[in-house]
């Protein structure tokens, strides 16, 4: 296992060199994934040059704690590399894989409840990961997220142990994504940087990450909807969302991640779409006692004004993401997504159980604030 992940962008041909010494591979990924033509050749191709493939095709998106448990009872006894191919929530299976991997085989369910209630993973399998989407940056991050339903929530399994040897960013894989999930798995991305830049716990480094990935996302985002095969753009998206989870590992998500975690571990809302619901109304009650930085992310935008006052700056970034998520077409509603008013209460009280991301937010937060975010948003 290596101490530092190694990053390489372009095609998906480069891992041969990687995989050629590992006798038994596990490639886990999603069943739209498998179908992708660079996948398949992927496929056949370890299959020649390994001893023992293993692929596990059928990965839930928004996984709960039963379909770990279940996915662990497919899982062959011994397991010496791991590929993740997909978006955020195949990634962050894989990295559990990895664990289990170098678990014993009677241990592996007793190993997972272990670290649902806060144990940390000391060793696993290599790892490999190849997203699919420029949003989760689950790539770059220590974490491995999995939903709770009886709990409305998700709790997540955090070590640098989860940090993946390899990377790779490899833009053609992402060219298949339908145009809706192109833009919320984006503005994802979004919320990782801006709310790791603003949070209670952001440092330089994490700063430094966040501004880049922001740099590449607004200079991008735009050009991915007009030109959807670009693969220039595709690749520099993927690349902010690589910096959006660097930036988590060195910072930390705060109040979009923690109210939008309700909706996925409740009602299974893809996480993109429910961070897209929340990114505005959570940027507008922080704004203000965050102008300093805002007007910072303004200073961003490709037509920032730059004699524009600090105050008027980080306004424009509120009405910026505005118009963002509308020219994206994204909901902007959660009534739009099936969620009632008188389900609001319940939420706001599991987002306040996300201690770890509550604790970020840059400015204190009660439930009745919480409640009036949700019903901000809610007719």
């Amino acid at each position: 296992m290596n101490i530092f992940t190694t990053v390489l962008s372009g095609d998906i041909d480069q891992i041969s060199d990687i995989t050629l010494s590992h006798q038994d591979i596990l490639l886990a990924t999603d069943p739209n994934v498998r179908g992708l033509p660079q996948v398949e050749q992927l496929i056949a191709r370890l299959r020649e040059s390994c001893d023992h493939l293993t692929v596990i095709d059928d990965l839930p998106a928004e996984p709960r704690e039963e379909d770990v448990l279940r996915l662990i009872q497919q899982l062959p006894a011994t397991i010496n590399f791991v590929i993740g191919v997909g978006g955020g929530s195949v990634l962050d299976v894989s990295k559990l894989i990895a664990v289990f991997g170098k678990a014993e085989h009677s241990a592996r369910v007793e190993r997972f409840k272990q670290l649902l209630t806060g144990e940390k993973p000391t060793e696993r399998a290599e790892l490999l990961l190849i997203p699919t989407t420029a949003g989760t940056g689950a790539e770059a991050t220590p974490n491995a997220i999995v939903a709770i339903p009886e709990r409305a929530t998700k709790v997540g399994i955090i070590s640098p142990v989860l940090l993946p040897d390899y990377v790779l960013l490899a833009p053609e894989l992402t060219t298949s994504m339908p145009a809706h999930i192109t833009a919320s798995t984006s503005v994802d991305a979004l919320c990782h940087l801006i709310e790791c830049f603003t949070a209670s716990v952001s440092n330089p480094i994490g700063d430094n990450y966040a501004l880049i990935g922001m740099q590449k996302f607004f200079a991008n985002i735009e050009k991915v909807i007009t030109s959807p095969d670009n693969l220039l753009v595709r690749l520099n998206l993927l690349w902010a969302s690589y910096f959006g989870g660097a930036s988590i590992s060195h910072s930390g998500t705060h109040l979009v991640h923690a109210l939008s975690y309700p909706l996925g571990g409740k009602f299974r809302i893809p996480h993109g779409l429910a961070n897209s619901l929340l990114l505005v109304p959570c940027m507008k009650f922080i704004c203000k006692p965050c102008q300093e930085k805002m007007a910072q992310v303004y200073d961003l935008l490709p037509d920032a004004d730059p004699s524009l006052a600090e105050e008027k700056k980080a306004q424009a970034v509120i009405d910026y993401l505005e118009s963002l998520v509308a020219q994206l077409g994204l909901p902007t509603r959660l009534n739009d997504i099936g969620i009632e008013a008188s389900q609001l209460p319940e939420l706001a009280r599991s987002a306040m159980e996300v201690k770890r991301l509550i604790a970020n937010s840059p400015v204190p937060v009660t439930e009745q604030e919480v409640l009036s975010i949700y019903n901000s948003i809610c007719e």
